[in-house]
């Protein structure tokens, strides 16, 4: 397992986006670094966890559990089949693409040591939005990325330093639930009923997933 490629964005301006000023971040490409790691701080006000790497619309990206995000390249290949088109590192807008890492299939709070400082924590999936369909240029992205159910995840930083593309991956701490990223994305997008499932993971959720989830128990209770 390795981390094939790191990948920063910058703000560019783009006619598909709903920031006042005009700017996305999305566009992340390859990067040889090294880069700096560190947990960015309160989401709203805080932006990427990688130094260089730009956050814009930060009401709904960025922050501490949402500091860096990661792809399979697995899943990546499996989208350039299904669209017949090539997909580069760095696409979804990725800041990490891994390399035999099942990232869908990561447990809720499983943590990953990449290279030889950095430790990440694994917090949720991503939610597709309409710059994400814009910036790939497909139609019904959004419907097709939810219904795939493979978001890739969002990650916490807990150890903070320096990582660059080939370094190696390991998992150090996998949890004892059955909460997995994609589960925990079907239970917020289509399949609300599993909600009360993703209890199982508990503190290590995002915040946002939490509360979904404990609202949607206290409205079903008895």
């Amino acid at each position: 397992m390795k981390l094939l490629s790191l990948n920063l964005g910058r703000a560019t301006a783009v006619p598909y986006t709903d920031q006042p000023d005009g700017v996305t971040g999305i566009d992340k490409r390859p990067t040889d670094g090294p880069v700096r790691v560190s947990a960015p701080g309160p989401k709203g006000i805080a932006g990427s966890g990688l130094a260089g790497d730009t956050v814009c619309h930060l009401r709904h990206h960025g922050g501490d559990d949402q500091a860096v995000y990661a792809v399979a390249r697995e899943d990546l290949d499996d989208w350039e089949r299904e669209l017949g088109r090539p997909l580069a590192n760095g696409s979804f807008g990725e800041n990490l693409t891994t390399l035999g890492v099942d990232v869908s299939g990561a447990r809720i709070g499983e943590r990953w040591r990449i290279g030889s400082e950095v430790v990440l924590e694994v917090s949720s999936g991503r939610i597709p939005c309409l710059v994400f369909q814009a910036h790939l240029g497909e139609k019904r992205w959004v419907k097709r990325f939810t219904q795939k159910g493979a978001p890739g995840a969002y990650l916490r930083v807990i150890e903070p330093g320096e990582i660059r593309a080939g370094d190696a991956i390991e998992v150090v701490h996998r949890p004892g639930h059955e909460v997995t990223v994609a589960l925990q994305f079907r239970a917020v997008t289509t399949e609300r009923a599993l909600l009360p499932r993703l209890l199982a993971a508990g503190e290590a959720l995002h915040p946002e997933a939490l509360a979904q989830a404990r609202k949607y128990v206290a409205e079903h209770a008895g």
